[in-house]
Formats: structure tokens, sequence, C-alpha cells
């Protein structure tokens, strides 16, 4: 689905592409957008442009994608729907006192059970469980663990409303949470959410400079001696630097940051689970990411090249089907269809289905890849039908 930008885009694109003596046919040349799509955003007519195709016109004309971009995208919020309803109201208000007081144990104990549920991608159970897991966390006082418990499971909650892109509410979970949280590690894991939201929000700008801050403050002293979660801490935050660098035009310092949470990664020595995180942390994570830039860049060959070296490593079939993992799945799909190989990124495709149905629906990233798919083709089979209508794109 389309971003949507300000009416000013348009007159933006022209002085840009003017003042680097293009014409809109050079610059469709350079950049690989079309000369309608140029014509028509520069004409005032078309302000609904994917952000990554605002991305491919700034870096042909030299410029950053934020300042193209000038008012960065909001991105194209979910609408409210029934089923998250009972949440967002658990998010916002303050609730009452409950007639049996809960305990941090048990709060636990069922924070535990929805990142399973999570994990699961059972998202129906979580629209269900988590209005009341909220409101026993909410009535648990002021106590150092009890503040830690709502910490987390407000930047749980944030995770969930991100991930089904609920803006609003998961900005909300995510600022309560950082009120509640009794440490800067604890902290430091409700930013890498808070930038996660901001990316896919296409606020890069603000991605970039949060993670950057965040990194910097709670970057190990003497690296040798940090702990793992310590290490996983700032290596996630670097990863966020890096994701919208790279999303911003500016190569140089994704590849710093990548660069450095590599070595965090390496120095862990050895693969982290989930624990307190809701992400696992291991160099493996990190090849991912290198390979979700390459095809963000459109280098296709090297991508894949890595994603199967990487494989070697940890194999496609013992990924653990989470937002990390199902990612890179996705980012190897595009991969193959910017090779035009429709046959592998179909069959990429229905694998992140069976794997994460309810996660895949909520992803944009997978009706453009399945969208290029199709147009191509003038009979569809009976797999993209069912996977269009599973995700949502109008055929």
């Amino acid at each position: 689905m389309p971003d949507h930008f300000d009416e000013h885009i348009g007159t933006r694109l022209r002085e840009l592409r003017k003042r680097r003596g293009l014409t809109q046919r050079e610059l469709a040349n350079h950049s690989g957008v079309s000369l309608s799509t140029i014509r028509n955003v520069e004409q005032g007519t078309q302000t609904a442009v994917r952000l990554e195709t605002v991305r491919k016109l700034a870096s042909a004309l030299r410029t950053r994608t934020s300042i193209l971009a000038a008012r960065e995208p909001s991105g194209q919020e979910n609408a409210p729907t029934a089923v998250w309803d009972e949440l967002r109201r658990a998010v916002e208000q303050p609730h009452g006192d409950l007639p049996e007081p809960p305990t941090v144990d048990g709060v636990e104990e069922a924070l535990r059970a929805a990142r399973a549920a999570y994990f699961a991608d059972d998202f129906d159970s979580l629209a269900a469980r988590l209005p009341v897991l909220l409101r026993d966390a909410d009535s648990l006082g002021d106590a150092s663990t009890a503040r830690d418990v709502r910490a987390r499971l407000l930047g749980f909650t944030g995770s969930v409303l991100t991930q089904v892109r609920q803006w609003r509410a998961a900005d909300t979970a995510l600022e309560r949470a950082l009120d509640a949280a009794p440490d800067a590690a604890t902290a430091a894991g409700i930013i890498n959410t808070r930038c996660w939201l901001l990316l896919r929000q296409g606020h890069l700008t603000e991605a970039r400079e949060t993670a950057t801050r965040w990194a910097d403050d709670v970057e190990p002293r003497r690296v040798s001696r940090a702990t793992p979660d310590d290490l996983a801490a700032w290596g996630f935050l670097l990863l966020k630097v890096a994701a919208a660098s790279i999303r911003d035009n500016r190569p140089g310092e994704a590849d710093t940051a990548l660069k450095m949470a590599q070595g965090a990664a390496v120095i862990t020595g050895r693969d982290l689970g989930y624990g307190r995180r809701m992400n696992r942390w291991s160099p493996t994570i990190v090849a991912h990411k290198r390979v979700e830039h390459l095809v963000i860049t459109e280098q296709p060959d090297r991508a894949l090249a890595l994603a199967d070296q990487t494989a070697k490593i940890a194999p496609r079939h013992r990924l653990p089907s989470d937002g990390n993992a199902n990612r890179h799945l996705l980012d190897t799909a595009n991969a193959h269809a910017q090779l035009r190989d429709y046959g592998e990124a179909m069959g990429t495709l229905l694998e992140v289905h069976r794997r994460a149905p309810s996660w895949l629906a909520n992803q944009r990233y997978a009706r453009d890849i399945l969208g290029n798919i199709v147009a191509k083709r003038r009979t569809l089979t009976p797999e993209m039908r069912m996977l269009a209508e599973a995700i949502e794109l109008p055929v």
C-alpha cells in the first residue's frame, strides 16, 4: 500500500530534478521509477507513493529520502477494527480497582503465555487476553517488581499493536512502558520497539536519531566485559540505526552501524533466546539484516548469495516463526522477484503464509511483492488467488 505525502512533494521533486539538470525521462531512467509516476507526482495528481519509490527518486537525485519527503509520511494505519477495540481502551484509559488483587507472579506467568501466543501467530488470543492482563498490571502498585513487569507488558503490547498497524495505541503503550521502566536495560528494549514503530510509519530521521542517541547511551564502556544482555540491547539499537540509514540513502552510516552490530553479536559468543527481550540475538540476525539492506538497494544477486551462505549455518526450516525470520523470508522472496524468478518468489511467500498467516496478513511489504508478481501475469494460479485473498491484495 502507498504512503500518503503532502501535496508539495511534486513541487520538491520537480525543483530537485531541475536543479540536477535532469528531464523527467532521464530521472525515470536513472531511478527505475516509471515516467508516468514521475509526471503524476510532479503534477500533483498523485500523492499516494510508496516510500521505496521516494527512496529510489531521492537516490537518483543524490539526496536524502527525508529531504525529498520533507514532511515524512505517517504510514497508513489500519482502520480501527472491533477485534482491537478493547485493547486500545485498556492502553489508553485508566482502570478502577479490581475486586481480587492480582500478583506480580501471576501477571509474569500470564505475560509469558501471551508471548508464546505471539510467537505462535495467535493474534486472536492476544486481542482477548491482553486487555485483562493490562488491567491486572495496572493494579499492582509502584514497587520495583510491579513496575518492571508492567513496563515489559506495555512494551510487549506496543509490539503487538505495531505489528497490526495500530499506530496511535502502540505509541501510547510504548510511552507508558518507558515511563514505568525501572532501569536502562528495560528502557532500551522499549526504545528498540519504538524505533521499529517509527520505521513502519516512515519517520526515518526520528528513528535514526532516537536509535543513535540510545545506542550511544547504552554502549558498554568495556565491550569485552559486557553481559550478553547488554550487548544485545546495544546491538539491536545499532540495527535500528542501520535500518533507518539505509532507507534514508545513508549507506555509509548503515554499513558502519551493521559492522558494529556484527561485532557485538560475535562478542556475545552464543545465540541468545528471547528471555526478557522480544527478539533473539545472534550473528544470524545481523546477517539477515545485511540481506535486507542488499534488497533495499536492489542488489538481488548479492542478497540471495548471502542468504544461501547464512542458510548453511541457520537453515530456513529451523528458523523460528518470529518477525525477524519471517521478514528475512520476505526479503528473499523480493530478491527473487527482482530477478524475475517469480516461481521461487511465490514459493517463499507461500512458505511464510504456512508459517505465520496472521503475521503475513499485516505486511504491506508482502502485498507489494505479490502485486509485482501478479502484474506480470495474464492469468493467476489458484495459489496466487489464495494468497492475494489472504493478504487482501486486490486482483
